[in-house]
């Protein structure tokens, strides 16, 4: 078992929240979120994690998906008895468990969740649980039930603020949630009670056809969600909605530096279907980054691409054996020798670069 004890500034449990806590911090929460599957979310929010947290910013990644890839990756779990344990042992330390009083309807308030340690000392994690897809069924009635019922009304915007009282509370600088691929109510109420948001995207007809789609489900959620922004709730939803910040197009294979010709055709279709009818309609309810924010944080690329990611080929199995992004990978690690070690540490290095320049791009973007 590879959990330990989590400490924050020598301190085990999280300080207690004042109205001074509050306006001295708020770290932005910020969503990964495609609704087709295998477009590496999960993948992408530990890299991306780990890269902000070695640029100095102290992180805590949310695994909101019941399948709980994220946190079976971040600790190196191997199977059910390991997620039993761990769920024994720290047991405020899953966010279906911090959520519980919440959805019991028994007026406890949210208490701050008690994230866990990873391998990197400004990393830290919010385990995910698969009972909180049990919670789905009521998630959808509390949306579509009128906000008149104070203890289904509350529920929908408890689950961000769980994690805006933890992040103020362990003073984290930034949030990273890695969802689940549906358009369930459990992603509305994440992805809408965030600030920002990055559509990962992998090069093929369908996940051109989910951003067409995203296109259509964003805005509907956003108006969704209005009525749950009333001041009166003790959980409500941000008064603004989140701005999406880009995609970043991966999965696909290299040729010389370059993503493959077959590729580069889905990479650019994915783009333009983002430019043609994703941008126009998120930016129709102020939920889309301006071109000059982008171009500013980001000029390496044009609008709104953040990073084009390669597969990572071989070096995934020892990423997943170490529980460490390739990027951070000794050449130890690695464990090849002659020319393959070589070439994986030109492949590893040319990732570090990537994945430092996406950190920055969305440090600026996002204001951390």
């Amino acid at each position: 078992m590879r959990h330990r004890i989590v400490r924050f500034a020598n301190r085990e449990r999280p300080v207690s929240e004042t109205t001074s806590t509050r306006l001295r911090h708020s770290a932005p929460l910020i969503a990964l979120f495609n609704h087709k599957g295998g477009v590496s979310k999960t993948t992408t929010t530990f890299n991306l994690g780990w890269a902000l947290a070695e640029a100095g910013k102290k992180v805590l990644i949310v695994d909101g998906d019941p399948q709980c890839n994220l946190t079976g990756t971040v600790l190196g779990f191997g199977g059910v008895h390991d997620f039993s344990h761990f769920y024994a042992e720290r047991p405020r330390s899953n966010i279906s468990t911090c959520l519980e009083a919440v959805f019991r309807g028994t007026g406890t308030p949210l208490d701050p969740a008690h994230p866990v340690e990873t391998l990197h000392p400004n990393l830290f994690l919010l385990a995910g649980n698969i009972d909180l897809a049990a919670n789905e069924t009521q998630l959808a009635v509390a949306l579509t039930t009128s906000t008149a019922i104070p203890a289904l009304a509350n529920m929908p915007g408890s689950i961000t603020e769980l994690l805006r009282i933890t992040a103020r509370s362990y003073d984290v600088d930034v949030v990273l949630i890695d969802m689940s691929p549906s358009v369930g109510a459990l992603n509305e109420c994440f992805l809408m009670g965030s600030d920002y948001f990055i559509v990962p995207t992998s090069p093929d007809y369908y996940c051109k056809q989910a951003i067409t789609s995203l296109s259509r489900v964003v805005p509907q959620w956003n108006n969704d969600i209005a009525k749950f922004r009333s001041p009166i709730l003790r959980y409500r939803f941000p008064d603004a909605p989140p701005k999406f910040c880009g995609i970043i197009s991966q999965r696909y294979r290299p040729r010389l530096g370059s993503p493959a010709k077959s590729f580069q055709r889905w990479i650019d279709i994915v783009k333009e279907t983002v430019n043609a009818e994703l941008i126009p309609a998120l930016r129709a309810v102020g939920m889309c980054v301006t071109e000059q924010e982008f171009i500013a944080a980001h000029p390496q690329d044009t609008p709104y691409n953040l990073a084009n990611i390669s597969d990572f080929n071989s070096l995934i199995a020892q990423s997943q054996r170490h529980n460490k992004p390739v990027f951070a990978l000794s050449d130890d690690e690695i464990d090849q020798a002659g020319t393959i070690l070589e070439t994986m540490k030109r492949s590893r290095d040319s990732f570090r670069e990537t994945f430092e320049n996406l950190a920055r791009s969305v440090a600026e973007l996002t204001h951390i």
